[in-house]
């Protein structure tokens, strides 16, 4: 049985070093895992709970919904946009905490990664991330962590799946999510 891991890109820029990272997730999974890269987040509407109504659901936050519900764990990239989470991340993590108490992070284990341009990687945007997801209902895997500095120099003519130091740590990453995805759930 292969495990789905769905990642979730903050950022929405074509030429984004956190796609890039993702991309690279996808080619570095391990035999029994796959990473299957959301497409659409830029498509959803901010969570407003007035269009949050059963059977009226805008198409985009069902299809992120039903994604994040047939997934056995998610795999976040997130900017650092001001010192802290992309809107749009935040958004998809809005969504997907409801209904509540039943949404679709329900219990799942959950990393969080990326990459920014300054001395830290976008550590700042990844602490709140993980605080985000967890208040969400995600099961953060604290010590799965991978901040890349420098992203606008370190990727300028290099894709990070090029890159052997970012692909051996990415390829660890993906590993062991995928190994506590196969762990039961504590009760």
């Amino acid at each position: 049985m292969s495990v789905r891991i769905l990642a979730l890109v903050g950022s929405l820029r074509a030429g984004s070093h956190n796609r890039q990272l993702a991309e690279a997730a996808v080619k570095l999974a391990p035999e029994g895992a796959e990473v299957d890269v959301f497409e659409g987040l830029a498509d959803i509407p901010f969570y407003n709970e007035d269009l949050d109504v059963e059977g009226a659901v805008p198409a985009a936050a069902a299809k992120l919904r039903e994604a994040a519900r047939s997934a056995d764990a998610f795999l976040l990239f997130s900017p650092e946009y001001n010192g802290t989470i992309s809107g749009v991340l935040k958004n998809a993590i809005d969504w997907l905490s409801r209904p509540y108490g039943a949404g679709a992070f329900g219990g799942k284990p959950v990393a969080v990664v990326g990459t920014a341009f300054g001395q830290f990687g976008g550590e700042w945007a990844q602490d709140e991330t993980r605080k985000a997801v967890g208040i969400a209902g995600g099961t953060v895997i604290e010590d799965i962590k991978l901040a890349i500095p420098g992203s606008v120099q370190r990727f300028a003519e290099t894709h990070p799946v090029d890159d052997a130091e970012v692909a051996a740590q990415l390829t660890e990453v993906v590993a062991r999510l995928h190994g506590h995805a196969g762990e039961p759930v504590a009760a």
